[in-house]
């Protein structure tokens, strides 16, 4: 199990500076008012592992408004298998650029902090998951296929930079023909490539998912949908692979005035159904979308646990405001039974009075961190 016993942070969002130190492996809360900066430690967090963190911020947004001089950063202490490990990451001012750092040593790029963290999260802002635009699922779903195969990032970000070559090509009407198949043969090879992946992945968040006690969190039925996933289940990738170059072929003209292409990955979604009801997610209500949305991150962090033998740090801001008690009770049990280190926010200390004496406390007031005894 990997968690972080000690987190400083420097010109972070609204902190000068900041540190918590001693941290438990288990429960950590922090508990304050509105814009204390309680979400601005989770966001803080999220950042020791590659991405762009819980609120997919640019370097720059991070930096705190009257500290330019010298760029944020993040420095963790992070206990593994195989001992303790410094993780930073920060804006390099000169650069102005992310950079990371692990044991003091600059890596070459963030997947190297994968080695040694996984983070998963939930905010209040994914409460709206299931009634927002499929980008914001597809970009939910490739965050968790991430967790499993770090290729995939790389893989998107291929095919989204040779899609956008292509356009560009596309609207300028005098690019080289064998340019643009060149990027078409990229698109097509990536793109297969992405929708495999989350076929895969959906499938075993879907066994996951009915292991799962659902007393408390329904059941959910999850598939990845999308025409390149429907196509892949039921044909070879290769063949996929020819018919989604064909279409790009035969959708140039049209993908000129519009950009983009009219299919690929890039259309994907999650498909989310609960089980008992058989009732689509977006026409659940308020308190069933967030009961599935819970179960599909325990769901997450467990496959996370069995898969890597050791559960991730799970995030959860905001989780225990709206749950009625006997959800509380249940979601606290399930965190402690999973063993790993979770981070809770909340306004209301009495909102963790259950685990008053198994977690650790922090009172987070106007940018300031203390332990509470």
């Amino acid at each position: 199990m990997s968690f972080i016993s000690a987190l400083k942070l420097s010109n972070f969002r609204c902190y000068d500076s900041a540190r918590l130190n001693d941290l438990c492996s288990g429960l950590v809360v922090l508990s304050g008012a509105n814009g204390a900066g309680k979400t601005n430690i989770l966001e803080a967090v999220s950042l020791l592992c590659p991405g762009r963190g819980l609120r997919m911020a640019r370097p720059a947004e991070i930096q705190k408004n009257d500290q330019y001089a010298q760029g944020w950063a993040v420095a963790a202490d992070v206990q593994g298998a195989g001992g303790q490990t410094k993780l930073g990451t920060g804006l390099d001012a000169r650069l102005d650029k992310r950079v990371v750092r692990i044991n003091g040593v600059t890596a070459k790029g963030q997947n190297a902090l994968a080695d040694y963290l996984a983070c998963i999260w939930l905010t209040p802002q994914m409460d709206r998951l299931f009634m927002d635009s499929g980008r914001e699922r597809r970009r939910f779903l490739d965050r968790m296929v991430f967790a499993f195969d770090p290729g995939h990032s790389g893989r998107v970000s291929r095919y989204d930079n040779a899609m956008s070559q292509r356009s560009k090509l596309l609207k300028e009407g005098r690019a080289d023909l064998a340019w643009i198949k060149s990027l078409e043969a990229q698109m097509a090879e990536t793109g297969v490539s992405i929708a495999a992946a989350r076929l895969d992945f959906t499938a075993r968040l879907q066994r996951a998912c009915e292991k799962e006690d659902h007393a408390h969190f329904p059941l959910a039925r999850i598939r990845a949908g999308g025409t390149i996933e429907e196509l892949l289940s039921s044909a070879p990738a290769l063949e996929v692979e020819d018919m989604f170059k064909y279409q790009l072929e035969q959708t140039r003209q049209a993908d000129a005035i519009t950009g983009g292409a009219a299919t690929g990955p890039h259309k994907g979604d999650l498909v989310v159904h609960m089980a008992e009801k058989q009732m689509p997610a977006d026409q659940c209500s308020t308190g069933e979308q967030k009961a599935l949305l819970i179960g599909l991150i325990l769901a997450h962090a467990r496959l996370i646990a069995a898969e890597r033998g050791a559960p991730p740090v799970l995030l959860l801001d905001e989780v225990a405001a709206h749950l009625d008690e006997g959800r509380r009770g249940a979601l606290y049990e399930i965190l402690q039974e999973l063993g790993g280190q979770v981070w809770l926010t909340g306004t209301e200390e009495s909102l963790f009075s259950s685990i008053r004496a198994s977690a650790q406390f922090f009172d987070v007031k106007d940018a300031r961190v203390k332990c509470h005894i």
